[in-house]
């Protein structure tokens, strides 16, 4: 397969970028995330305030925590233990501006909302994406350049942070870190693309595109095989024992998940945030099972192996691995959460779809090999801005909670909302 490579052999891309680099960040402090788009609430939803967000029969969104409580812009949620919630704040694209987040939930009663308690365990994070418990009960952090971990504290106490990989390249226009573990603990990260689709400062579209050369391979999901801890239970002095290249031709892989169990156990799966086409309908966001040393096509190919536009007569897609599913073009998929065939949503993939035309939360069913497919089964949606009572829904990170029950973040409208009961017996949407 490909070579092994080092995280500190990557190329050094800051230094011709620096003046366009200080450009972006003056444009970014300015970016959406700097504003806040609230909610209406419409009376009461498991103690909290009610929105309305469209759901399934019998249930109902509770808005359990806003910009009220301290949040920019939430980009991942995890629950530590039952009422204790870490939460990724990104800030904004502006680099180190985010934080981690814990914030202590009421216990929902009487007609009165109480207010989350919120204390900031982490600052000046360069902007924060993957929060992840590992195998190890650690929880794993992914910044735009370095992956760390940290013990659970007791409540009250700080986090102790170790470094497990750093010197990521941190550049160009996708640099969050994503993470997932694989069933033998390996660790997978996201290094996406420098560029859209490799084109150059003129605009045109090398072949070979360089990014997918042998000196960094940008645009691929990479494994991390993780020394085990030392036998006196410290850990190791290097966490990683290899670091090398998984899956090529992946714009941005800033969904990634493995299933937990069934037929495919520990199959590892990836939705692709595609080239941006000026056109609603092209291309298809793509659902993918990833394969060790499988190529999937960017920047040459797009959506059913077909050709990218510029790439038709150099394009090799046949050569490439097909999406397992695709989906529609400009939702945005930003998150997945595999989730246990034993829990409510009983396995389903769950996907929080962002962009223009994405704006929901759904499902996809686990089929007889094991394998997500079917029909996307909608949790929350009719959530387009009415001007009265709701923005547009802008989802980002999803968790379920110890009770089962799903938990979603929202950047641009800075909120931590929960799919809860509406009554005593609740439905579960047409499968």
């Amino acid at each position: 397969m490909w070579a092994r490579r080092l995280p500190n052999a990557w190329p050094d891309r800051r230094a011709p970028q620096a003046a366009l680099a200080a450009l972006a960040s003056v444009l970014l402090a300015w970016a959406p995330l700097a504003h806040a788009r609230g909610y209406t609430p419409q009376g009461r939803c498991g103690g909290y305030e009610r929105v309305n967000i469209g759901s399934p029969a019998g249930t109902c969104v509770a808005l359990v925590a806003d910009e009220r409580d301290g949040l920019r812009a939430p980009r991942r949620v995890l629950e530590i233990s039952p009422g204790r919630l870490w939460i990724i704040d990104m800030g904004s694209w502006v680099p180190r501006q985010g934080r981690l987040l814990e914030l202590s939930l009421p216990s929902p009663s009487g007609a009165a909302t109480q207010r989350p308690q919120v204390k900031v365990l982490a600052d000046k994070l360069d902007r924060p994406l993957a929060l992840l418990r590992g195998p190890d009960a650690q929880i794993y952090i992914g910044e735009a350049g370095r992956i760390w971990r940290t013990p659970v504290p007791a409540i009250g106490q700080p986090i102790q942070p170790h470094t497990v990989l750093d010197q990521l390249p941190d550049d160009g226009a996708h640099p969050l870190k994503e993470i997932s573990f694989g069933a033998d603990g390996s660790l997978y990260v996201n290094i996406g693309s420098a560029s859209d689709r490799c084109q150059d400062a003129q605009g045109a579209l090398p072949y070979p595109c360089p990014e997918r050369g042998a000196m960094q391979f940008r645009g691929a999901v990479w494994r991390a095989i993780l020394r085990s801890p030392t036998a006196t239970g410290q850990p190791a002095q290097s966490p990683v024992q290899q670091f090398a290249p998984f899956a090529l031709g992946l714009r941005n892989s800033v969904a990634l998940a493995t299933l937990p169990d069934g037929p495919a156990k520990g199959s590892l799966w990836q939705a692709e945030n595609n080239i941006d086409y000026r056109d609603r309908n092209e291309p298809p966001e793509e659902l993918n099972e990833l394969l060790e040393g499988a190529d999937y096509g960017w920047p040459y190919c797009i959506g059913a192996q077909r050709p990218a536009r510029g790439y038709e007569q150099r394009a090799r897609c046949a050569a490439t691995k097909a999406p397992h599913m695709l989906w529609p073009a400009h939702t945005a998929p930003l998150h997945l959460l595999a989730t246990p065939q034993a829990s409510p949503f009983q396995g389903q993939l769950l996907a929080a779809w962002h962009g223009p035309q994405g704006h929901r939360v759904v499902g996809f069913a686990r089929q007889k090999d094991g394998k997500p497919g079917g029909k996307a089964i909608e949790w929350l949606g009719n959530w387009t801005a009415d001007g009265k009572t709701r923005p547009l829904g802008r989802p980002t990170g999803l968790a379920l909670n110890h009770a089962g029950q799903l938990m979603v973040v929202e950047d641009y409208n800075r909120t931590l909302l929960m799919l809860l009961p509406d009554t005593a017996s609740a439905p579960a949407p047409q499968r």
